[in-house]
Order: C-alpha cells, then sequence, then structure tokens
C-alpha cells in the first residue's frame, strides 16, 4: 500500500548523502515549490524554445515549440493539482491531507514534473529520436546496449535532472525525492522485464542507483508509478491532442471546419464529441456575424474549440483518477492503466490525434523539415562518435576539435564514467555521451555546429 507520506517526500538526495542545502532557501516556499522553480530557471528548459513540438524549424511565433508546450502541460497539471488539493484533498489523500500540505505541494509539484517532462528530448522532437536509434541500429557491429537502440527522452530527462545538471557535486538540479519520483512515466531501467504493463523502459542503467534511492524513499519500486506520473501523463495527452490540432490549422494545413467534419464523420455518435462540435460551431455561427476574415474566424473558432475540447478532458480526467485512486494507492490498478484512455474523453482524444496526424504531422513540408533533420542528427553522431572515440589524440585534429565543442560538464560526467567503470560495454560512456551532447542542442545549433564541422572536412554542404 502506497503511502502519501513518503510519495511526498520533501528531502534531496543531496541531504540523504549528508549535505545540507545552504543555498536560495527562501523561508516562505516548501521545499516542493522551490522545485519548481529550479527547473523554470534551469538552461535545459530555455533551449526548449528552440525545439519541436510538431513543426520543425517554425518562424511562425505563435505555433508551439516544445517550450509553450511544456508550459501548457505544466498549466493544465497544476489546474488539475488545484482541484484535486481543494476539492477532492479527503477523499484523495486522506484524513492527514493538512498535515501533508496539499494545498501548498501537491498543485507546484504536478507543475514541475509537467514542465520537465521533455526536457531530454533531442532536436526534431519524436523524429529526433527515431533517428537516433536508427544511428544505433545500424552500427549493430558496436554492439550497444538497448538503452541507446531504444533511446527516449524520457530516460534521457531524468539523466538530465539527476546528473548532468551539475554544479559543483553529482547531484544534478537536486530536486526532491517526491518530484523525481513524480517525473518518471516509465518506471522501469533498460533490460529489465519489469515495466509494470508500460510499453517502455524509462531509466537507464547508468542511473539505477539514483532511481533505487528515489524509490526507496518514496515507497515505490520498478514497475510502479507515482499516483502523479498518471496525471503529468494525461496532461500531455491534452496538450498535444488539442494544441497540435489548433497548430495545424495556425499553419494553414486544414481548417476549423476541416476538424468539425473530421470529428463528426468519426464521432460514431460519442456523446462527448458530439458535445464538443455542438458547442464549437455554436461559437463559430455566433463569430460569423462578426466582419472577421476567415483566416479570424479559422483563429478565434479553434480557440474555442480548444477552450470546450481541454475543459472536458480536465473535468474527465479528474473524475477517473479520483474514481481509481484507491486502486493506485493499493497497487490494484490494471498494468499500463492511462488516465485518458479510461475516461469518457478517451474518443474525443483519440480521433484529435488521429487528425493532428492527418493534416498535420504527415503534411509534406512537415515531412521534409523531418528528413532534414534526421540527416542533420546521424551526420552529427558520425563526427560525434569519431570525435569521442579519437577526440583526445593528437593525431587526430579534426576530432579533437569536435570532442571539444562538446559540453565541459557533459565531458567530466563522461570521464568520471569511464574511470569509476561498472559497465560490462566499453562502448557504454561514449554512445551516452553523443546522447548527451545530441540531447542538449537546440536545433538551428545543430544545424550550426553540423555545417561548421563538415566545412571543416572539406565536404561540400
Amino acid at each position: 500500500m502506497l503511502s502519501w507520506e513518503k510519495l511526498l517526500n520533501p528531502v534531496r538526495r543531496k541531504d540523504l548523502h549528508g549535505s545540507s542545502e545552504t543555498i536560495g532557501t527562501a523561508s516562505k516556499r516548501t521545499e516542493i515549490e522551490r522545485d519548481y522553480d529550479r527547473i523554470l530557471f534551469a538552461t535545459p528548459t530555455r533551449r526548449l524554445a528552440d525545439k519541436t513540438q510538431v513543426f520543425p524549424m517554425e518562424e511562425n511565433d505563435s505555433v508551439r515549440t516544445r517550450l509553450t508546450h511544456s508550459h501548457e502541460v505544466s498549466n493544465l497539471a497544476r489546474g488539475i493539482g488545484i482541484q484535486l488539493a481543494f476539492e477532492h484533498a479527503e477523499r484523495v489523500f486522506g484524513p492527514d491531507h493538512e498535515k501533508l500540505n496539499v494545498k501548498r505541494n501537491i498543485p507546484p509539484l504536478l507543475a514541475a514534473v509537467g514542465l520537465a517532462h521533455d526536457l531530454g528530448n533531442p532536436p526534431f522532437g519524436h523524429q529526433g529520436e527515431l533517428a537516433m536509434q536508427q544511428w544505433f541500429a545500424e552500427r549493430n557491429d558496436e554492439n550497444f546496449d538497448p538503452d541507446f537502440l531504444e533511446f527516449d527522452g524520457n530516460a534521457q530527462t531524468f539523466r538530465l535532472l539527476t546528473r548532468l545538471q551539475v554544479l559543483n557535486d553529482q547531484f544534478g538540479l537536486n530536486l526532491t525525492l517526491a518530484t523525481l519520483a513524480a517525473l518518471l512515466k516509465y518506471p522501469s531501467i533498460y533490460g529489465s522485464e519489469n515495466k509494470g504493463g508500460f510499453k517502455k523502459a524509462g531509466i537507464f542503467k547508468s542511473e539505477r542507483s539514483i532511481v533505487q534511492e528515489v524509490w526507496e524513499h518514496t515507497g515505490l519500486s520498478e514497475g510502479i508509478r507515482h499516483p502523479l506520473a498518471y496525471i503529468m501523463e494525461a496532461c500531455d495527452d491534452i496538450a498535444y491532442s488539442v494544441i497540435d490540432a489548433e497548430d495545424t490549422v495556425k499553419k494553414g494545413y486544414a481548417s476549423f471546419y476541416d476538424l468539425m467534419d473530421y470529428l463528426d464523420s468519426n464521432s460514431h455518435q460519442d456523446e462527448v464529441i458530439e458535445r464538443v462540435i455542438t458547442s464549437s460551431k455554436r461559437k463559430n455561427e455566433e463569430f460569423r456575424r462578426e466582419n472577421l476574415s476567415s483566416r479570424e474566424l479559422n483563429d478565434i473558432s479553434m480557440q474555442m474549440f480548444r477552450v470546450t475540447a481541454i475543459s472536458e478532458m480536465v473535468n474527465s480526467a479528474i473524475s477517473v483518477f479520483v474514481d481509481k485512486v484507491d486502486d493506485i494507492m493499493s497497487g490494484e490498478i490494471a498494468p499500463g492503466f492511462e488516465i485518458i484512455k479510461n475516461s469518457s474523453c478517451h474518443h474525443l482524444c483519440a480521433t484529435t490525434k488521429k487528425f493532428d496526424f492527418h493534416f498535420g504531422f504527415q503534411h509534406k513540408d512537415v515531412l521534409k523539415l523531418e528528413l532534414q533533420g534526421s540527416n542533420h542528427i546521424k551526420s552529427m553522431m558520425d563526427m560525434l562518435w569519431d570525435a569521442v572515440s579519437k577526440g583526445e589524440s593528437r593525431d587526430h585534429p579534426f576530432e579533437r576539435y569536435v570532442f571539444g565543442a562538446i559540453s565541459e560538464n557533459y565531458r567530466r560526467v563522461y570521464k568520471d564514467a569511464v574511470t569509476t567503470g561498472g559497465h560490462e560495454n566499453p562502448n557504454y560512456p561514449k554512445a551516452q555521451l553523443i546522447c548527451d551532447a545530441l540531447s542538449g542542442m537546440t536545433e538551428s545549433y545543430l544545424i550550426k555546429k553540423h555545417n561548421e564541422f563538415r566545412s571543416l572536412t572539406g565536404f561540400s554542404q
């Protein structure tokens, strides 16, 4: 049986190892509130502004980047946290909810994991992840670990926050155990058979000792999610299904009426979809009476669709979580359980995602940019791999130059890993360094450095 007292553990890993915090201890903030602030001010968070949500290298600043997406997921998660803490505290958190200070801790914890959930994603979104996986698979003679053959941004996020954001120690941003536990969407280590029914692993073997420490002090174990991770996942589903549709229309790849027709033809008399269509069309008819251009009408109609659809999904998600929280806490929840898939909004979310895929993700302009991004990633990984393998030798000046361009901090973590050993595969630290380096790049930086490096080899672009 899980305990909220342990799940909301405000202790930091640094404190567990005998060190106390001495900087930035503002007395009016709870420890979990400080976690959100640390993530907000972290450099990788700012880099999300130049990473793809749906449309790569987008010049229209009203279309979402990975940063705006993360802020929106964070906002939805915080809103759900407020309702849970203020309206369902007794039901969800039990009679000790005031002692747990849930009104102060639950909203910022959910806001923190919502903001952080995509920090480890490489440039060019999920296509970037696929390109990295393909690069490792194409070099099967190197015998790479599953950590890299199945590289995933979620695992990189945990590594980034716990190890790579180093100041003068080995604790990363030194977040609370509660936040680190709730961040884990896939609570299993690569190579383990215990995935808890979830589709993939979410922790690299290099962070095994860290995650085991987190689980020990929060009452969790491999394959078991922190209850609030279900909320974070639901908010991500809500955001990218509805908001990606809005961006698809903003790009001019489809119209509000295309979306309404698509939902209507695929609704199968689903009550929620029909309710959203009716409300959205009613607002559209009101706007049509105004002196608006077709673009303005599209934009404002999509805004009202967004408001209506998100409201339906958020209320449905809260209802499911409140209803299922006892099963989650007791361990009786179905393996691989997801809130949205078990909610009244399942068909609305799934159908909107299909619209996004058909009209947005599969548009030829998007596919072209994703292909270019994939090519840049694979070519950069070629150069990084050679640099990591030869980069400290004076006999290889180009590789030495590329190696020197990798973050000094990442190189220090890499050298520590090589020195301490513990990896059965000698290629593990090398592969991890190029993943660290590439995932830390923004899209424009990747292209800039790729072209710079290639120019130094004597090859034309």
